[in-house]
């Protein structure tokens, strides 16, 4: 047994993350080591506690330590709204900008025919009850602006057409972007979007 499989059994868990290959793996496993008491030691408490108490909200599907999120018992963000996302990291990105003050659905992903994903391995039946249970008003469909997302986002609107206002996020022009550098695509849904000043 290497002196080192420890390290390396590090090294090849951090490499599986999003975003770290093995050579970024390395650098910051060997940080880590460097940086034991201030950050390794900390880091694996925390990383232990959390795979302890880490759970899927049993109400909206977003994250958190207990079986029912913060933003679901947040009696002052049961306005009347959803803004449904496909993950958590949707979920998370919405809430760093502060302007939404809803609530949340998280689908689990999209429809995809070539995945065999259909709408009963999502959330969306939950979806479906919640409209009915929380007399809700808007659903804000905040899919990725993908084929699967669009599709999924035409499911549900089909879904919920006479039971609710839809609504979708804004698409186009991104603040600070340049036109020379936008995708036909973008350029098409922005002109399509456009609004009088």
């Amino acid at each position: 047994m290497s002196s080192t499989s420890e390290i390396d059994a590090l090294i090849d868990l951090m490499a599986r993350l999003p975003g770290l290959g093995p050579r970024s793996a390395r650098r910051a496993v060997l940080h880590l080591i460097r940086q034991r008491g201030r950050l390794l030691q900390p880091l694996a408490g925390a990383m232990a506690e959390v795979a302890e108490k880490a759970r899927e909200c049993l109400n909206c599907g977003n994250v958190g330590t207990s079986d029912i999120c913060d933003i679901c018992t947040d009696e002052t963000r049961a306005n009347g709204q959803i803004c449904v996302v496909e993950d958590v990291a949707d979920l998370w990105a919405m809430e760093r900008g502060g302007a939404f003050r809803g609530r949340y659905h998280v689908l689990g992903g999209t429809l995809s025919a070539l995945d065999a994903v259909g709408p009963e391995d999502l959330r969306i039946p939950k979806l479906m009850d919640r409209v009915t249970a929380e007399t809700i008003s808007e659903v804000i469909l905040a899919l990725n602006a993908t084929v699967d997302g669009q599709t999924t986002a035409h499911y549900i609107a089909d879904r919920l057409e006479s039971r609710v206002a839809l609504s979708s996020l804004a698409q186009g022009v991104p603040i600070g972007g340049e036109l020379d550098y936008l995708d036909d695509g973008t350029i098409s849904a922005a002109l399509s979007a456009r609004k009088r000043l």
